[in-house]
């Protein structure tokens, strides 16, 4: 089913501001396509050409590079809202691959007309550019963590900024949220052994910082994992979608 932005629920979520009937009917003549993925879908691979630009509707995925090993670095999570590719829709190659980690939604805006959007539709070319380096903090705040964080600040400071981004957009129920990743997943994205993670998560469940069973997170003592995680972001601001 075709889902037109100004009926999109997402637009109701605490994480967004509010849009002009204007501003979103700009919007929706720059989307092409909805395509629904199953997970495990590359939907922009490493090095093409004529990767499009998409907005994550519903699911969860990520970016990553890979050395040629195939040891794989996953640079971060995308949860709804999320715009994925604006690198590689601005580049002549993508430099990296984005995969659904869950069955998935995405709204498709093609690459052509992301030019015309810069010369028709400044603000929303502006907002485009805003989460383009909104992804980019994330990315950083990323490397932050790989490079100068412990193991166990690692997982913590993971968890911290991916429950804060799903409570935004209503994702949590009574401190629960859905926790789509393996323990793969997050050794590739924090750059840790599959042993030293598993070793991790379960002292931080041993101290009682969280719970993850079932493909659900449960936090159990939200300040001591942003505390062990220094991690002490603000309320985040209300942001875009695209």
């Amino acid at each position: 089913m075709y889902v037109r932005c100004h009926g999109c629920p997402l637009r109701t979520k605490p994480a967004f501001h509010d849009k002009t009937e204007d501003e979103i009917a700009v919007i929706d003549q720059m989307k092409s396509d909805h395509l629904r993925v199953s997970a495990g879908t590359e939907f922009i691979h490493p090095e093409q050409t004529d990767a499009e630009l998409y907005t994550l509707f519903s699911g969860w995925a990520f970016r990553y590079k890979e050395l040629a090993d195939g040891r794989r670095q996953i640079l971060n999570f995308s949860l709804p809202g999320d715009l994925i590719g604006m690198q590689a829709a601005l580049l002549d190659k993508s430099l990296y691959g984005a995969v659904a980690l869950t069955d998935a939604e995405l709204c498709v805006v093609p690459r052509r007309r992301l030019f015309k959007l810069f010369e028709h539709a400044p603000a929303a070319a502006y907002e485009m550019t805003w989460l383009g380096a909104r992804e980019e903090a994330l990315v950083d705040e990323n490397l932050l963590t790989a490079g100068r964080r412990n193991a166990m600040e690692r997982v913590a400071a993971m968890v911290a900024a991916l429950y804060k981004r799903a409570e935004q957009l209503d994702l949590v129920r009574d401190g629960v949220m859905d926790f789509p990743l393996t323990q793969q997943h997050i050794a590739d994205a924090l750059g840790l052994s599959l042993v030293h993670t598993n070793k991790t998560l379960a002292r931080l469940r041993a101290q009682g910082m969280f719970r993850i069973a079932d493909g659900k997170l449960a936090l159990l003592n939200p300040r001591a994992v942003t505390r062990l995680a220094q991690y002490f972001e603000k309320e985040p601001a209300r942001r875009p979608i695209i």
